[in-house]
Formats: structure tokens, sequence, C-alpha cells
């Protein structure tokens, strides 16, 4: 019985050693790139990117920083726990009129640390269509 036991407690230690190293949280987006399409100048420039932690331990995102200063990214303050979601926030200025070509890094503890988000689309001058 003792011998028993023993082993089952080997085991047990075993197996959580080699499930330590399997924890890690993972960052997966919904989209990587949000399409603004056309839009009018002045018009609300948030978008949000969505994600999930799929891995098993809490996801921290430790900074996110855009290619402009024409773009403000707004992270979640808070550790994003396994299977839940979270939403890193763009704003874009809407004010420059022409095409929106930008990226957003995002950097966390995920298991791929650095992880590269884009935007694009178009401001138009004004909604009439006319050129």
């Amino acid at each position: 019985m003792m011998k028993k036991l023993v082993l089952l407690l080997c085991i047990g230690l075993i197996g959580l050693s080699a499930t330590a190293q399997d924890t890690a949280a993972k960052i997966e987006f919904k989209t990587e790139t949000v399409d603004y399409g056309e839009i009018t100048k002045g018009s609300d420039g948030v978008r949000v990117f969505e994600f999930t932690n799929t891995g098993s331990a809490p996801l921290i995102i430790s900074k996110v920083s855009s290619s402009c200063g024409c773009t403000i990214p707004k992270k979640p303050e808070e550790p994003v726990l396994p299977g839940k979601t979270g939403e890193i926030q763009v704003k874009y200025d809407t004010n420059r009129v022409g095409p929106i070509r930008k990226a957003i890094t995002v950097i966390s503890n995920a298991d791929t640390p650095t992880k590269v988000l884009k935007i694009k689309g178009e401001v138009k001058a004004d909604a009439s269509g006319t050129e």
C-alpha cells in the first residue's frame, strides 16, 4: 500500500512539473487588420481589436504603440485571465484626409510576445461622393 502511494505521489509531481512548462498566456485576435473602408472626414475614428487569451496563464499587455501620432491605441490595464476576452481600442484622427495605413504593435507576456495589428482605409473630404 505504501509503495503505491509513493508511486502515485511521484507520478503526480512529474505531471505537475510537465504542465508547469506549458503554462503560458496566448493572445489570439479575432482579426489582425481593421478595415475602416471609406469614411468621412471628422467621423468616429474609434475601432476595436478583440482578442482572447487562449493560454493557461493570465495575459498581461505591457505596451501598445502606434506607428504614428495620428493613431491612439488603448490597452486593457488588468490582466486577461485564461479563456477570457479583451480589447485594444484604436482611435484614428479622421481629420486627416487620405489613405489610412498604420501599424499598432502589441507587447505582452504571451508565447508570441510581439504582435503587429494593422488599420487601413481612406478618409474622404466630404460625404457627398463628389471628388
